[in-house]
């Protein structure tokens, strides 16, 4: 081993081990648990792995960069080429850069003629960022088909892959696949992050659960085309690679030019599904940017939208707005419909000037009626979208996505805009900033409703990774313009999720399904990778105007409030006992929301329809507690929901927490003295929590049940 040189980076939880070979990509050692310094391997990969029958006669193990064509056999980081030529690469030079947390190799292939470069960084978080560039050395043009951002060693024992599918209105279904020597692989084409593809997934080992064993995770930070896929390695471990998917011919590199992958964000953890959220969670909290470098109170919103629709007239929706105050609504968002022409939604995307039928003098009185009222101002923007049907394309047909002989595909009756011309990101600079800049508006609601088809340039080529790229720089520079404005980021709903896109956003809008039933799966899911403070949840209609199902206004509220709790209704058509439930389950979110809204979440699932999620510091010293019954008991006797994360913890005083209403809703059966003794507070051991659980009252259907847990603080 002497000639064989170590890099070990570690974090509080992980380490990762590369060996570094002279004129070769670095083999990769280790990624997982964090190892004791001094457990460092004591021979080199290459010295124990005999040569089988039948194979080359130079051993080639996972590399950081493996590449195809040089017998390496399975998932290659770069596929590229000169006019099918030079289709083969090799890495005969390597320098490497370290720190004590990161570190950069750089590796050249001189016959091919191109240098790539990839970095990794261990975070405080255990969550290790990884990117990929290739930049030509040659003189003529290469042809990239595809630069992973990175490609990750998992054990052998890796046992299954946990992933999230979904479509409109039904987001983040969770799907679980066992590993085994077949590929698992997954692609998106939409030209968004898109529902039905997630581009992230957790790796099991056998025994881990939502509280403890060791799971893997990856997401890949990127609002466009993605792949990722798990291949069984002939030495038993998996490979688990991840970047975008490219279409054909959309990246030419020329002389001097490189290619820079999105970042694929990969963490482990021992303590289960829960530690590696806590993980994720942590790592997209340092990145976020906050107007004024952090975050304030998340403000209760009410957007119009389910309420209205496309029928915004000025004195309706004023007297919504002044229905939102009196329900203690701090932050009021005009949805679509406000901009010329648009009746419904076959016209006016394009024209982002107030409509003149509705709105003769423009938005500054109604603008000036909310802030009168106290709340801030928001209003929905589809900049990335246009509809045939509008002054901009009947001024600029060529300013679509489209392809020279084929008809131009609507969806949603629209187009999609080509943002990375200058003339059209200009365009839509000016015509947004001259709003921002002309009214108090603090928010802005950024949909995207539709896939990407015919999506082609002015040339003719690709268009896809050039239209994520346009609609970032786009956020930023209005951000840099209107530091202030916060941005949601909705595509359908939770169609463009990701942590690339939320660089430049600070909510996201999860799913157009209000339905408090269908919430709970699709925040379970979300929470996986996302923390609750940047998650729209709001209490919807009932029945709710995706799945005709109704739910309590209690139980509306109760999934809502984990998140950036919200309202999406017309609030005027309340009754007095509505707006009064309405009224104190704002008050309760506002009571709450800084213990929603920083710290760690756990999850679980009891028996018997329970689900639960809970909220606090690292430490437990405080923490809350919503169980969720979705359907009816099938125990005559409802079982306690355990609670590990209070194991060793000591003793808390456990308070039930209700809204303060005049009549409470009769969703529990007649109290027992314990239950009763709840809303005074009652002292029980953390261990006792942990291994028989906390007692849960006989409940009724789509019903929640809300604690606190306050640590008792020891003397000495």
């Amino acid at each position: 081993m002497n000639d064989v040189r170590l890099i070990c980076l570690r974090s509080p939880g992980c380490s990762v081990v590369l060996e570094c070979l002279p004129d070769e990509a670095p083999l990769w050692r280790y990624w997982g648990p964090r190892l004791a310094e001094a457990a460092v391997p004591g021979f080199a990969l290459r010295d124990t792995r005999p040569l089988p029958s039948f194979t080359l006669d130079f051993d080639q193990p996972l590399s950081i960069a493996p590449t195809f064509g040089v017998g390496w056999f399975h998932q290659a980081s770069l596929l590229a080429h000169r006019d099918g030529r030079q289709f083969a690469q090799a890495w005969s030079e390597c320098e490497i850069t370290q720190s004590e947390s990161a570190c950069t190799v750089c590796l050249r292939d001189p016959v091919a003629e191109l240098e790539v470069k990839v970095s990794l960084q261990l975070s405080h978080a255990d969550v290790l960022l990884l990117s990929t560039s290739v930049r030509n050395l040659g003189s003529t043009a290469l042809q990239v088909q595809q630069l992973n951002a990175a490609s990750l060693p998992l054990p052998s024992h890796a046992q299954t892959v946990r992933y999230y599918v979904g479509q409109h209105m039904h987001e983040f279904m969770q799907q679980e696949e066992p590993l085994c020597r077949s590929i698992w692989r997954r692609e998106n084409r939409r030209g968004r992050t898109s529902q039905d593809n997630f581009p992230g997934a957790v790796v099991t080992t056998p025994g881990a659960t939502e509280h403890t064993g060791l799971v893997y995770g990856a997401h890949l930070a990127w609002s466009g085309n993605a792949q990722q896929s798990i291949e069984w390695l002939n030495d038993g471990l998996y490979q688990w690679s991840m970047g975008e998917w490219l279409a054909p011919g959309e990246v030419i590199l020329e002389a001097g030019q490189s290619l820079h992958s999105p970042e694929m964000i990969a963490s482990c953890s021992t303590l289960g599904f829960n530690g590696l959220a806590q993980n994720f969670h942590a790592e997209l909290r340092s990145r976020l940017t906050w107007p004024q470098g952090k975050m304030s109170v998340r403000k209760v919103h009410l957007n119009t939208w389910e309420g209205f629709y496309f029928d915004v007239a000025p004195e309706k929706v004023k007297e919504l707005a002044t229905a939102a105050a009196d329900l203690g609504v701090e932050r009021f968002v005009l949805d679509d419909g406000w901009f010329h022409a648009r009746h419904h939604d076959r016209a006016g995307l394009g024209d982002w000037w107030p409509d003149a039928t509705k709105f003769p003098q423009g938005l500054g009185d109604l603008i000036a009626h909310v802030n009168g009222l106290g709340m801030e101002f928001g209003l929905w923007f589809e900049p990335e979208m246009i509809n045939p049907d509008s002054d901009t394309f009947r001024a600029h047909p060529d300013w679509a996505l489209q392809l020279a002989g084929r008809p131009l595909i609507t969806a949603r009756n629209q187009l999609v805009l080509d943002i990375s011309r200058k003339e059209v990101r200009n365009y839509l600079f000016e015509k947004i900033d001259a709003l921002l800049a002309a009214h108090p508006i603090r928010y802005i609601k950024w949909d995207h409703n539709r896939d990407l088809t015919v999506a082609g340039l002015a040339d003719g080529t690709a268009g896809y990774r050039k239209q994520v790229l346009a609609v970032y720089s786009l956020m930023q520079d209005l951000r840099a313009e209107h530091p202030l404005v916060e941005i949601e980021s909705c595509s359908g709903g939770g169609g463009r999720i990701d942590f690339a896109v939320l660089r430049h956003t600070q909510r996201v809008w999860l799913s157009d399904c209000i339905d408090a039933l269908s919430r709970v799966d699709i925040q379970r899911g979300f929470l996986q990778f996302f923390p609750p403070e940047i998650m729209g949840a709001h209490i919807g209609t009932a029945p709710a105007h995706t799945t005709g199902r109704t739910q309590s206004m209690g139980f509306r509220a109760a999934v809502a409030l984990s998140g950036h709790f919200g309202i999406e209704l017309d609030a005027r058509s309340l009754d007095h006992r509505a707006k009064s439930e309405v009224r104190a389950w704002v008050a309760l979110y506002q009571q709450l929301r800084h213990r929603l809204h920083q710290g760690q979440v756990w999850q679980g699932q009891a028996e018997d329809h329970q689900v639960w999620q809970a909220h606090g510091d690292a430490a437990c010293t405080q923490v809350l507690l919503l169980v969720y019954r979705l359907q009816a008991s099938s125990f005559k006797y409802t079982p306690a929901v355990r609670l590990p994360m209070l194991l060793g913890k000591g003793a808390y005083v456990v308070k039930r927490i209700t809204p303060a209403l005049d009549k409470q809703d009769h969703w529990f059966m007649p109290e027992t003295p314990f239950f009763a003794q709840l809303t005074q507070g009652v002292t029980l051991d953390g261990d006792w929590l942990a291994q028989v659980g906390m007692p849960m009252p006989r409940g009724l259907a789509e019903t929640c049940y809300i604690l606190s847990f306050e640590k008792i603080k020891q003397n000495g």
